[in-house]
């Protein structure tokens, strides 16, 4: 272990993002200086998410000057930007302090970026999300808690070797080694190896079970939770986003004539900002947009991974739709560059999202070092009620276990004959919202109606031949987070109010059909689709509720405009051949054709003003995330209902007919 040591740097800064915006605006202008000793941590800004720290048109750069210029361009007070353009960067501030959860939301690496291109060395925070903490490591910027920097204020330098205190074997590795790539060129060189885990025979649970599948030659056969070691990747896949930055750092550590093993399995897609130019708010942007595009079909041709990119302006679908129908099998152990990578589990495979370095290193090694996470386990039994989806049991599950943070870190694994009785498509959609969760990814059992809906999309691939790969927990397997029972039957309907995920609120049976406490909220955006809710099961439940409607001569209320996106072209061509589109178009509903668009404040469904009221069935509802007004979470049926009342609503069979 090296015997450096971490101080302050005279001269340099210490940046305290506080509740209160205007100390942050006086630490900007320098007529401020504040410590620890003065400050509790309760002062301090919880919870913020990636989209604050570098919102989606800050991502449209790979250069890193430009991610430093715009560092924390999403965190807006009054209608401004609290920390202006250059801030960071003139200001000199070496070390960024925040409050609990820093960093939730997307896996986007450049909201880590944008503090170490500008400078900093140490992040402060009484927790991380996991994905962030993972890029702050493998990028080099050091992490710690507000302990850690009350010494360093009081004077001391404090040795690296309490940076890398309780991290496994790997993870102090690449801490010591200053990031990722240093410390694979070091594996490369010899100068640093991993040994054999160790671990004997055990009973293992599904993630266990995969990972230990996966382990490269020499590190054993069985691993435990706080194991490192490297494992092989199955596959994975970047998006137009992404992958101009996964190049970057390609080109910059190991040449122009860079190679990716077995591209086979690993793809591009262009559908993150397929509508992005038709915003107001992004058109601006359409130049670099383009150049990403660009970059990514070059790269696409170079490395003869499969190539997702639009035909004729229209997208194949949404990367985790498309992965789960086209190439993700069970027991794959998965990795791409998007938070939601995750919604893979529902295909039995181990699926979580990382940064552009670890996947850059990924691709061109074809193994990936990680310490192997603990697991929570949800056993779901019984059924649903009417009117119930697995969007109201995730949004529980958000509210109840999440919200204590039971799942954090920790990969979801999700059994029982509850799970088996849902469609796959809803089984997805539990395991697309565990990063919501900031847990480490998703994983789920597999039943032949999973393995029947993969091989009917994938020619020449037969069931028997899926089942071969299924991986199952062996009995009497550990779980740190524990096993928890939910019985479908007493989930209702459920809406999470803005500005995080885990403000589920159950309806009320005595409350009509308004959502619980929330009272009558009027509406005036209503958007399905996203890749939680672009499935073919969530068009269903859009159709189902709008023939309710047509049928009781209703339609989407005036002054409300409801979008429907499409997660795929094979969910497009589902709706045709059902007839929905035709639906759709007679009831009012704005069809739109597949691709990402208003979860990410890209595409039709943003809101424009902050008086504007959406009722969505995406997957997050932080502060900005699609566009400036107040945004509720809601399943399908919930959506389209709110819709047509005009109001959030829980939907009811028969709500639109006339009272007699």
């Amino acid at each position: 272990m090296s015997d450096r040591r971490f101080a302050l740097t005279p001269g340099k800064r210490v940046l305290y993002l506080t509740k209160d915006p205007e100390k942050i605006r006086q630490q900007l202008a320098g007529t401020l200086t504040l410590s620890m000793a003065e400050l509790s941590p309760d002062e301090l800004l919880d919870d913020i998410n990636t989209d604050a720290m570098t919102p989606a048109w800050v991502c449209f750069d790979y250069d890193p000057a430009d991610i430093a210029r715009n560092a924390y361009a999403g965190l807006i007070v009054g209608g401004q930007r609290l920390i202006p353009a250059n801030a960071l960067v003139d200001a000199g501030f070496e070390v960024i302090v925040a409050g609990a959860q820093k960093g939730v939301g997307s896996s986007r690496e450049t909201a880590a970026q944008c503090e170490v291109f500008s400078g900093s060395r140490l992040a402060i925070a009484s927790s991380f999300s996991p994905i962030h903490a993972r890029n702050n490591i493998n990028i080099g910027q050091l992490m710690g808690d507000h302990g850690v920097l009350r010494r360093l204020e009081a004077g001391e330098s404090i040795a690296l070797s309490e940076f890398t205190q309780g991290q496994d074997a790997i993870t102090a590795l690449i801490i010591e080694s200053g990031g990722l790539l240093p410390f694979c060129a070091r594996l490369d060189r010899g100068e640093i190896r991993v040994p054999a885990t160790g671990t004997g025979a055990r009973p293992m649970n599904l993630t266990e079970k995969i990972l230990a599948a996966k382990l490269l030659p020499g590190q054993g056969e069985h691993v435990k939770p706080g194991d490192a070691v490297l494992v092989k990747v199955d596959a994975g896949y970047s998006h137009e986003f992404t992958t101009a930055q996964v190049d970057f750092f390609l080109k910059a550590e190991y040449g122009d004539g860079y190679a990716v093993k077995n591209p086979a399995k690993f793809a591009v897609f262009e559908d993150h900002l397929i509508y992005a130019t038709g915003v107001a708010s992004m058109a601006k942007f359409a130049d670099k947009i383009g150049k990403l595009r660009d970059v990514q079909r070059e790269f696409a041709a170079r490395t003869g991974v499969r190539n997702y990119s639009a035909v004729d302006g229209v997208s194949p679908g949404i990367c985790h739709q498309v992965a789960r129908e086209q190439f993700i099998d069970p027991g794959d152990f998965v990795q791409a560059t998007d938070s939601h990578t995750c919604m893979g589990g529902a295909s039995g495979a181990l699926s979580w999202g990382v940064g552009a370095t670890e996947y850059a290193a990924l691709l061109h090694w074809g193994f990936t070092p990680i310490a192997v996470p603990e697991s929570i386990r949800f056993e779901l039994t019984g059924d649903l009620r009417p009117g119930v989806t697995a969007k109201d049991v995730m949004l529980h599950i958000l509210a109840t276990y999440a919200k204590r943070e039971q799942t954090l870190n920790r990969v979801m694994e999700f059994g029982g004959e509850g799970l088996f009785r849902l469609a796959p498509d809803e089984r997805a959609t539990l395991a697309n919202m565990a990063t919501e969760c900031s847990a480490r990814g998703a994983v789920m059992e597999v039943d032949d109606t999973m393995l029947q809906w993969i091989a009917a999309r994938r020619p020449g691939v037969s069931i028997e031949a899926l089942r071969a790969k299924v991986v199952t927990p062996d009995a009497g397997a550990h779980h740190d987070g524990g096993v928890h029972t939910i019985d479908l039957a007493t989930i209702r309907p459920m809406v999470a109010t803005p500005g995080d995920p885990d403000r589920g609120i159950a309806s009320d049976p005595k409350n009509g059909a308004l959502i619980g406490e929330i009272g009558s909220v009027p509406v005036t955006i209503a958007y399905g689709g996203s890749c939680t809710a672009g499935k073919r099961d969530d068009i269903d439940m859009y159709a189902r509720v709008m023939a309710d409607a047509e049928a009781a001569g209703k339609r989407v209320a005036d002054g409300v405009s409801f979008y429907l996106q499409f997660g795929s072209q094979d969910v497009e061509a589902y709706a045709k051949a059902k007839g929905y589109t035709e639906l759709f178009e007679r009831t009012g509903v704005k069809v739109i054709k597949p691709g990402c668009g208003a979860c990410i404040g890209c595409g039709p469904g943003v809101s424009e003003r902050a008086d504007q009221v959406s009722v969505s069935a995406i997957n997050r509802n932080y502060k900005g995330r699609s566009g400036p007004g107040r945004l509720y979470l809601a399943s399908p049926l919930t959506v389209a209902a709110s819709a047509v009342a005009g109001e959030i609503v829980e939907y009811r069979d028969g709500m639109f007919a006339a009272k007699k």
